[in-house]
Formats: C-alpha cells, sequence, structure tokens
C-alpha cells in the first residue's frame, strides 16, 4: 500500500517519498506560552502523533520536534500585565502544557526546543539573509525583503500587492516595503534582550520557527505541520526565508490541520450557534485543562481523530455525547470478550509484528477471520489516504459490529464455543491494536469500570442487582425500575446479559 498525503503547497494529494530513505523529519509549530493552553494547542498534538505512530507502524524511523515560543510580544505584554518576568509566566504554561500532553498519552514527541536558547542560530540565519540580499537592517531592526523572493505567496496563494494593499505605513518602520516583516527587532526599554550585530534586541516570531526546525531536522525536511490559520503569514514567511536563505526545498510536505470551533453556554445553560470560537480565539473559550477534567482525554482524543485533520473540529455537546456513545461501542466489546474468555484484551506496541493478522485455520470462525482481515487492510488504505483517522475509526466500528454479530449468532455467551470464542479474542485483539496506532484504547476496560475502594462498590452494586431481581421476580416492576432509574441518574448503568445483570459507571 502507497501513503499519500494532501500537500497544502501542491493542493493534491503526493506520494509520500522521504527526503532520506527510512527516516521522516517532522516539525509542528508549538504555542506562544503566554496563557494556558486551550483545546487548540492540543489538536495539532493529537493528530500528529497519531501520524508518528502510523508513520513508524511502516517501518520509519521518525524525528517530531515541537517548539516553544517563549520571546513573543504577547508574552511579553501579558508578563507585564501580571507583574512578572517572561520567563516566569513561559516556564508556568509551558509546565500546564506539558501535563495537557501527558494526560493525552502524547509521548512520541522528541524535542521541545524554545526559541529563548536558540538566538545565536536565530541571529546566525539573519546574517545569512543579509549576506544574500535578503534581508536588511534599519535602525537596529532586521528585516526580510519579500520582494527578493519571486515565489512569495505560492503556500497561501496570496499575491505581494494584495498583501502591500493591506499595509501602506512605512513612515518610521525603517522597511523597503510595507509587505516586509521583522526578523530582528530592536529592544524596548524594560523588555527583554539579547546582544546582536545590530544591538540589543529578540527575535521576530516567523525566523524563530526557521531556525529551530533547520538545527533539528536539516535545510530539507519531510512534514511541516501547523494550524489552517498559521498558513498565512507565519507559515509563508518561514517558508520564504528559509529558502532564500539556503537556495533549497525547506519542507516538502505541509499539512494543515482545519480550525477548532467549540460553541460555549450562554449564562441560561442553552447552546448558541453564535457562540463559536476559532483558531486563536477559542484560547478564550475552553481551556484544554477544562476538557480534560469534565470528559478525559481518551474521549476528547476519539472526539478529535473521528474528524478528517483537514476537516473543522467541532466542540459542541451534541458531539461530546456521540463521541461518549461511540466509544462505549468498543468498552463494551473488550468486558464481553473479557467476561467470555476470563482474559482482559490488552493492546501491544503499534508494530507491524504485534497487529498481524489473527490466524485463519479456524474451521467455524476462518470465514469471519477473513472478514476481519479485510477489514485490517480497509484500516491501513484509510491511513494511507492522506491518514485519514476518521474512515480508519469508522472500519474500527465495523470491526466491533462483526465480533458482536458473530458472539450473538452463535449465542456465545451461552454455549460458550471455545472455537469461535477463540476467533472472536483474536478479532478484538486485533481491533485493539489498530486502535493504539491511533492513539486509542490506552486505559484497560473491564467489567465495572469504576474505581476499586476494597470491594465496597461491587458490593453495593451486586446488592443493587439482587434487590431489582427479586423486586422482578415478585412483580414489582415499579420498584425494579426505581433502582434502575435511580442508578442512571447518578451515571450508573445496568446492563442485562444472558449471563447476568452487569454494571458501569458512564
Amino acid at each position: 500500500m502507497t501513503l499519500r498525503v494532501y500537500n497544502t503547497l501542491t493542493k493534491q494529494k503526493d506520494l509520500f517519498e522521504p527526503v532520506r530513505p527510512g527516516k521522516v523529519g517532522m516539525y509542528l509549530c508549538g504555542p506562544t506560552v503566554y496563557k494556558s493552553p486551550h483545546i487548540g494547542h492540543m489538536v495539532g498534538p493529537v493528530i500528529f502523533d497519531a501520524v508518528k505512530r502510523y508513520l513508524q507502524y511502516k517501518g520509519y524511523e521518525v524525528t517530531w520536534i515541537v517548539n516553544i515560543t517563549d520571546v513573543d510580544d504577547k508574552l511579553i505584554n501579558a508578563a507585564a500585565k501580571a507583574n512578572t518576568t517572561m520567563k516566569e509566566m513561559a516556564e508556568r504554561h509551558m509546565a500546564e502544557y506539558f501535563a495537557c500532553l501527558a494526560d493525552f498519552g502524547i509521548e512520541s514527541i522528541d524535542r521541545f526546543p524554545k526559541a529563548s536558547e536558540h538566538i545565536a542560530d536565530i541571529i546566525d540565519l539573519c546574517e545569512k539573509l543579509i549576506a544574500n540580499g535578503s534581508g536588511y537592517s534599519a535602525d537596529g531592526n532586521v528585516w526580510f525583503d519579500v520582494t527578493k523572493d519571486s515565489d512569495y505567496g505560492k503556500l497561501s496563494n496570496r499575491r505581494l500587492e494584495d498583501q502591500e494593499a493591506g499595509n501602506r505605513t512605512l513612515e518610521g518602520s525603517g522597511k523597503k516595503n510595507p509587505a516586509d516583516f521583522a526578523l530582528w527587532k530592536t529592544a524596548k526599554s524594560g523588555e527583554p534582550a539579547w546582544d546582536s550585530p545590530w544591538g540589543k534586541g529578540r527575535p521576530g516570531w516567523h525566523i524563530e520557527c526557521s531556525a529551530m526546525a533547520m538545527k533539528y531536522l536539516g535545510p530539507t525536511f519531510d512534514i511541516h505541520g501547523g494550524g489552517m490559520d498559521l498558513m498565512f503569514p507565519h507559515h509563508e514567511n518561514e517558508l520564504a526565508q528559509s529558502e532564500c536563505a539556503t537556495g533549497q526545498t525547506f519542507a516538502r510536505f505541509w499539512m494543515h490541520n482545519g480550525l477548532t470551533k467549540v460553541r460555549t453556554k450562554a449564562a441560561s445553560g442553552e447552546w448558541k450557534a453564535d457562540d463559536i470560537h476559532e483558531s486563536e480565539g477559542n484560547a478564550a473559550g475552553v481551556r484544554a485543562r477544562q476538557l480534560l477534567d469534565t470528559h478525559g482525554p481518551e474521549l476528547l482524543r476519539y472526539l478529535l481523530l473521528s474528524t478528517q485533520y483537514r476537516r473543522p473540529i467541532e466542540f459542541t455537546e451534541e458531539a461530546l455525547s456521540n463521541s461518549k456513545k461511540a466509544l462505549l461501542v468498543f468498552t463494551r466489546l473488550f468486558e464481553r470478550i473479557e467476561r467470555l474468555t476470563g482474559e482482559p484484551v490488552t493492546a501491544n506496541s503499534p508494530s507491524a509484528e504485534s497487529i498481524a493478522s489473527p490466524t485463519l485455520d479456524s474451521e467455524h470462525g476462518g470465514p469471519f477471520l477473513r472478514d476481519i482481515l479485510n477489514l485490517k487492510i480497509k484500516f491501513l488504505e484509510m491511513m494511507d489516504d492522506d491518514f485519514n483517522t476518521a474512515g480508519a475509526v469508522a472500519v474500527l466500528h465495523e470491526m466491533a459490529g462483526e465480533a458482536n454479530s458473530l458472539i450473538e449468532r452463535h449465542e456465545l455467551e451461552r454455549t460458550r464455543n471455545d472455537d469461535l470464542l477463540k476467533a472472536v479474542a483474536a478479532a478484538t485483539a486485533t481491533l485493539r491494536n489498530l486502535g493504539a496506532l491511533l492513539g486509542l484504547f490506552r486505559t484497560k476496560s473491564a467489567a465495572g469500570t469504576a474505581k476499586k475502594d476494597d470491594g465496597l462498590t461491587d458490593n453495593l452494586m451486586a446488592l443493587f442487582i439482587r434487590l431489582r431481581q427479586e423486586a422482578r421476580r415478585d412483580k414489582n416492576f415499579a420498584l425494579a425500575d426505581g433502582i434502575r432509574n435511580g442508578l442512571t441518574a447518578i451515571g450508573v448503568t445496568l446492563e442485562d446479559r444472558a449471563d447476568g445483570t452487569v454494571w458501569r459507571k458512564e
């Protein structure tokens, strides 16, 4: 199977061929740490974590870099307003960001370079641009001359004259052209500053990413990612200055995820359509920590990956509720298999070997397992088609449907047919391993998902279940329904099965 990736630069799905055979370099624009991380800051890491997992499954050695912007106007202004230092504020919000990544299970990022630790690399890049005429200094500032890049605008399809039309101010700036952007900014009184050939100052935003990406991945690397809102001006400027400095292709593939839309509740508790925040705007809407604490990382990750990454991602009450119901399909299947076999369904490391197809030599399970094998191939085809995680998740649901259908068709909860039980357990293990390629199903699911407390909860639930059974036997249906409804009201669901009643905390 051949991997094709939608390239924002070419506006089409291109055959993925890395710069160096067998190795992939990947750069994702990280946060500017001037406030607590919002859910938009988690979208890119979740998506590209799945991308890295899949590339590793295909045998590539992947190096993934996510930068930290800890030198920026927003950070300086926020620190001054809070009467603290830029460094203290940056470190506090970095810690929050790393904690959220850990909760999401994102452990595959290889480096988090900080702009403040790469000033020498940034100055060196500025000097190269000045030396070849693509940059110029004026009044302690260094500017990139956009007229020196004949391809400027090729990523976002913005013409230079369109950009200039929106910004005609030149007086006092030292700029030659309205569209020129800052590579280095002269120091203002009271602001953090570093020594440079042009006097004390600090880097511009765009040059930070170019310097860090090339330091760790080389002048040409494979994948540059980020939100759609970063395409212009950030990525356009990053591309222009990098290629002017080296004369080489900067990134072969540009991948942009869709904007994040969050619908917040009004004071009345109603969801309103005009409460939509996009991109950076949603930072003021919902913090990542708030969503993590309310809904948990598994649900949020599932919601994000259930949407094709280039499409807008909507966080609404309905979307969260639908994702919760969809995830329960897998939870209940894993619990069901554990109950039938006495063994938990565990996931191995997501390698090609650990997701080998289940054996097809079962007389009765063979046809079923062939269907599972075809679905595994379909899953991989989805991922080879521009990392279509939404399509891959849909295939996992097909697998779960096949497994549940086999159990019910052959009444395995009653017959306990050993041959078929082995087949359905192998199929479910394959499902869980494929889900691990997306970073799903990280937590063990078992009947009764409430935390154990020395058996007290289990004993109380057993008592409620027995009282309900006795009420039903005595035809006291009002009491039986009252027990069930009361438990539902506090988030406990009873499920009547052929082998008894089980409970779960929703």
